[in-house]
């Protein structure tokens, strides 16, 4: 009967040489080492067991072991072993001098209150343990498979209750389709436009430059509508962009709804020219001084394609989203997707478990009350301490702007980094680069970002960047 250690030796790939079998073992296992084979932390088998499994001597193995410990190569402890030793990765001589120059620039921030993400910290984990251990528990076999690939039909079931309760939104699960995050969601689009021959997708002068650049990546060419006290200006639309993008609830990232006239301009502009409305309800949950603003899809639900994400309201790092399209386009879009382009059903299940079972809920309603109080918190610290500071956009969602002297916006981002803190200007990557109209000085400020115990520290850094007269004054 085999030993249940003979593999171990084996699974080494050692093949000792040279001049004397110890001198031969040692080398052969610091070439293991250096090469990448064994990695820092990788337990080696007994010197009986290598002995056996290369048919030498235990003490060849044993003197070998010792040397490579003797230089460092590996560590041997009572009862851990022998493993690799840990070491800092060999650096190629060409860029010591780079990495060491551009070493400041790369550290992570002490605070951070760019906007994008929400309090990664707030993470709903034991709640969603028990989600994903009822939906594990009750899935079908078939759930581990390749599975359809608009998304696990218990999540798109949930999906839809959920969005026409919470949002407004006309759907059923067979109008559904899952995907890897929004940046998933919006490249398939552009790939769908661009296999019917579009050529032109208008947006907002005011957004998110990586989704122009995923519509460029697509082939489409991006044109930017006018912005005014009003928000996006849908009223321009004409006969030349084969579908418009749009954050109607609440505009990325100046912060308005869309105005009720232009809702009604391009759902009238989408019915009369065939023309796609792809609309961004990334963080519709989130408003407090009303009602959330209802879902543009719920007007047009034939011309008016829904993307809704988790990144906002649970966390990126899920990579979990959702189009809403009509039947049509939903079939165009599942074509497009591919069988093998699917999301990891094990997520889907527990997400769909988290939103059925009230999880969902209850985390959206306290993750709101908390952003509110941060938003006061903010709104309250700068008219107390930098009173010349406007800040507009204030109404929902987690971020603000914030209104700067002009002539200020890169003078505060550096003083900001000096003290530790990381700010996102309004230009140059929430500007379109062909849009008409002059940006402001300004922040776009993500006061969702920090985890609880970093927030008060992050806000008294921007209270003291932002009242400093050698900073804001006009240069």
């Amino acid at each position: 009967m085999e030993k249940p250690w003979a593999t171990l030796g084996i699974d080494l790939h050692l093949e000792p040489a040279g001049p004397g079998l110890r001198r031969g073992l040692t080398d052969a296992l610091r070439e293991a080492v250096r090469g990448g084979r064994l990695v820092p932390g990788t337990r080696l088998p007994s010197s009986r067991s290598l002995a056996a499994d290369l048919g030498i001597a235990r003490n060849t193995v044993a003197d070998a072991y010792a040397d490579l410990v003797a230089e460092g190569w590996l560590t041997a402890r009572q009862g851990s072993g022998t493993r690799v030793a840990a070491r800092e990765p060999a650096m190629p001589p060409g860029r010591r001098k780079a990495t060491a120059t551009a070493g400041t620039t790369a550290e992570r921030p002490a605070y951070d209150l760019r906007a994008g993400r929400p309090d990664l910290s707030a993470f709903p984990r034991t709640e969603w343990l028990r989600a994903a251990r009822r939906a594990l528990t009750t899935a079908p076999n078939e759930a581990f498979g390749y599975g359809d690939p608009r998304g696990r039909v218990e999540l798109r079931t949930a999906l839809a209750t959920y969005l026409a309760r919470a949002r407004g939104v006309r759907a059923d699960p067979e109008r559904i389709v899952i995907c890897a995050g929004f940046a998933h969601g919006l490249s398939l689009l552009g790939r769908l436009l661009r296999a019917r021959g579009a050529d032109t997708v208008a947006v907002e002068s005011y957004g998110l430059d990586e989704h122009w650049r995923l519509l460029t990546t697509a082939g489409l060419r991006t044109c930017p509508l006018p912005f005014d006290e009003l928000g996006t200006d849908t009223r321009e639309l004409g006969q030349g962009p084969a579908a418009v993008l749009l954050t109607p609830s609440h505009q990325f990232p100046m912060g308005a709804p869309l105005h009720h006239d232009r809702r009604a301009a391009v759902v009238d502009w989408a019915r009369r020219t065939g023309g796609m409305v792809l609309e961004d309800d990334y963080d519709g949950e989130f408003r407090y001084d009303r009602r959330p603003v209802g879902a543009l899809q719920g007007l047009a639900p034939d011309e008016v394609v829904y993307l809704g994400t988790a990144s906002k309201s649970l966390a990126p790092g899920l990579r979990l989203a959702w189009m809403v399209l009509s039947p049509g386009v939903a079939r165009e879009v599942t074509a497009v997707k591919g069988d093998v382009d699917t999301c990891g059903a094990p997520d889907q299940l527990t997400l769909a478990e988290f939103i059925t079972s009230g999880a969902y809920d209850r985390h959206v309603r306290a993750s709101r009350s908390r952003y509110r109080r941060r938003r006061d918190a903010l709104v309250a610290a700068l008219a107390e301490r930098a009173p010349a500071i406007r800040v507009t956009g204030i109404a929902a969602g987690l971020h603000v702007v914030l209104r700067l002297p002009p002539g200020t916006q890169r003078r505060v981002i550096r003083a900001a980094a000096a003290h530790g803190l990381a700010l996102d200007g309004l230009t140059p990557r929430h500007r379109h680069p062909d849009a008409a109209t002059a940006p402001p000085d300004a922040l776009v400020l993500g006061y969702g970002t920090p985890a609880d115990h970093a927030w008060s520290g992050a806000l008294d850094i921007l209270c003291t960047v932002l009242s400093d007269p050698a900073v804001i004054g006009v240069e």
